[in-house]
């Protein structure tokens, strides 16, 4: 399985959107530091992700939630969630 899956940053209340064939050891990296992208903007919390069967998929879904419409589609989906942490 491949995941596109969704961070959400704690300090900069910003979304990091990625793909992933190991979702928990990814997230894992993300928490300690060692992704260069996210290391300044822990703490990061997993906040949404789906899954594919093959990369092009999850690449194709990535690139599309972090476009505009997808950011719009991310913040309808979780519209509980951001009512409590904005």
């Amino acid at each position: 399985m491949f995941y596109t899956y969704v961070l959400f940053s704690e300090k900069d209340k910003m979304m990091y959107t990625g793909y992933t064939i190991n979702l928990r050891k990814r997230f894992k990296m993300h928490q300690n530091g060692e992704i260069k992208s996210t290391a300044n903007r822990r703490p990061l919390l997993l906040i949404y992700y789906e899954s594919c069967l093959n990369q092009q998929d999850t690449t194709r879904r990535e690139k599309y939630l972090k476009s505009g419409n997808g950011k719009i589609y991310i913040k309808n989906r979780l519209r509980n969630f951001w009512e409590n942490k904005l």
